[in-house]
């Protein structure tokens, strides 16, 4: 027997998104993404940052790899925020940053920040910011650079 027999009043899209809501246990419904390992991860904003800390910060612990408007070892932060993860043209990401379906916002930073492995497996920074308020500088930071 199958869950969604085929009908013609039930287009196939609907039947597989139904599929997947029961799959995944509603978290896109609750406004919840999927987590690497066990289970769901909750998108939390930062509490407001202090942008000159965040820059002092980003001078200190970011600029050995990035830069604002060039890539280094990572790629350049001019513009990050809304900008596709993996995107950056000119800049060779792992396949799996390149193949991530994220974006880039206050929420998915703070994610980043706290444990890049945790966000995407297999990328390839190798840093983590523990202090919320500290990611939450850095975001602050990131934010002007348009």
């Amino acid at each position: 027997m199958h869950l969604f027999p085929a009908t013609t009043d039930r287009p196939r899209r609907i039947r597989l998104a139904a599929c997947f809501a029961l799959l995944t246990g509603g978290m896109l419904a609750a406004g919840l993404s999927h987590a690497q390992g066990n289970g769901a991860r909750e998108w939390r904003s930062p509490p407001p940052g202090d942008v000159q800390r965040g820059a002092t910060l980003y001078q200190a612990r970011c600029s050995a790899c990035h830069a604002v408007d060039s890539n280094k070892i990572g790629p350049a932060h001019r513009g990050v925020l809304g900008r596709r993860v993996g995107s950056l043209k000119g800049y060779t990401y792992s396949d799996e940053m390149a193949q991530s379906r994220l974006r880039w916002t206050p929420q998915t930073l703070n994610a980043w920040l706290q444990d890049p492995e945790e966000l995407v497996t297999g990328q390839r920074m190798g840093f983590q910011v523990d202090d919320l308020q500290e990611r939450a500088d850095l975001i602050a930071y990131l934010a002007t650079l348009k």
